[in-house]
């Protein structure tokens, strides 16, 4: 959509190589239930998603020529960003979740060699903050190198500014955090 296009652009432009993956098979929706519906439609074809994702790594390390990845993702993306790093638990460089559906199963999480940045509302209806603090004490138990920031107030899709949980303060200084950690896991301008 618009917005993470936008979102694309804007990180290509602090010089990293970016591929925004269509986990939706090109479809897109023009309102929530439609939106809910492509994600049902992609968690219930999740092998095509991930060997979605698979290509889009292939493409980037291979014919890119990107010496490190990272994955980042906005909400239903946002889970995709930590599967994506457990899809490849030593291969990638860095992931951010932004909002996203996170776990706090060991046994998945135990093979992760993956710095995470997670983004967080304390308001978040459908992401609960209970299921982000287990996320953290998971990666904490098992001594994964991992920052969450949970913003206080703040709503699901925060940091999106067509929706109306929008806040331009937590967005701007998300950003400034998605920054800094991709500056030191990537090194500005890798991809």
């Amino acid at each position: 959509n618009d917005n993470i296009r936008a979102m694309a652009e804007r990180l290509a432009a602090e010089g990293y190589i970016v591929l925004a993956v269509d986990l939706f098979g090109g479809n897109s929706a023009t309102d929530p239930e439609s939106a809910r519906q492509l994600m049902l439609r992609a968690v219930e074809n999740r092998d095509s998603v991930t060997s979605n994702i698979q290509q889009a790594y292939a493409f980037v390390t291979t014919t890119a020529g990107a010496p490190r990845v990272a994955s980042l993702g906005w909400c239903f993306g946002g889970g995709w960003s930590l599967n994506t790093a457990l899809l490849f638990p030593t291969e990638l460089d860095a992931a951010v979740i932004y909002y996203g559906q996170v776990t706090d199963d060991e046994a998945k999480l135990s093979p992760l060699d993956v710095p995470i940045l997670g983004l967080f509302g304390s308001e978040d209806r459908g992401i609960k903050v209970e299921s982000v603090r287990r996320f953290e004490e998971a990666l904490e138990r098992l001594g994964k190198d991992h920052e969450i920031h949970i913003y206080e107030g703040a709503g699901h899709a925060f940091a999106n500014p067509s929706g109306n949980n929008f806040n331009a303060r937590y967005a701007e200084n998300a950003w400034n955090r998605t920054l800094g950690f991709l500056g030191t896991h990537l090194g500005k301008g890798s991809t």
